[in-house]
């Protein structure tokens, strides 16, 4: 049998490559706590290693970081995807049926802000289903406080605000 840091990796790159959106940090950390595999900072240096070694692209935002799997990530996966054990697979599974929505809200909506060269911070609110932008848009505020204040609404109403958009939009 494998080590177990061998079946965390290979199990982080199983779940990457079972979802078309990104995982956050804090996703692929619950999956293992919940199941008991593992403590949080073995996960964290697990992370770690995968991104360390390609095999995962980290993206990071104010709130959390999203982690895709890459083509040397699948490819290693498929190297040794006999090393991740049929239970593995069902927890992963159910992990899955259980919270595929939710895991899947919180990929969808995205909110980021950054400083801009003339020291606003824009801010960038998206609206994503299944990898594709239904919306992306671009607000400049002045201060910090304005562009998390926006990040949050953002997450909090960001489909009345769409709805609002496109009636007036399509008017």
């Amino acid at each position: 049998m494998a080590e177990p840091f061998t079946i965390y990796k290979l199990t982080i790159l199983n779940m990457l490559d079972k979802v078309d959106f990104p995982l956050t940090n804090t996703q692929i950390s619950d999956f293992f706590l919940e199941q008991e595999y593992t403590d949080y900072f073995r996960v964290q240096q697990v992370i770690n290693d995968l991104s360390d070694a390609s095999l995962i692209r980290p993206e990071a935002t104010h709130g959390n970081t999203r982690y895709y799997i890459t083509a040397a990530g699948r490819e290693t996966l498929g190297f040794f995807r006999d090393k991740i054990t049929d239970a593995i697979e069902r927890d992963i599974t159910a992990y899955f049926e259980k919270n595929k929505l939710a895991l899947r809200a919180v990929n969808s909506i995205v909110a980021d802000y950054y400083k801009t060269p003339n020291q606003d911070y824009a801010v960038r609110c998206q609206f994503k289903e299944r990898g594709i932008s239904l919306i992306d848009l671009t607000l400049t505020v002045k201060k910090k406080e304005q562009a998390e204040a926006v990040c949050d609404n953002w997450k909090k109403q960001n489909e009345d605000i769409y709805a609002y958009l496109m009636d007036i939009l399509i008017k």
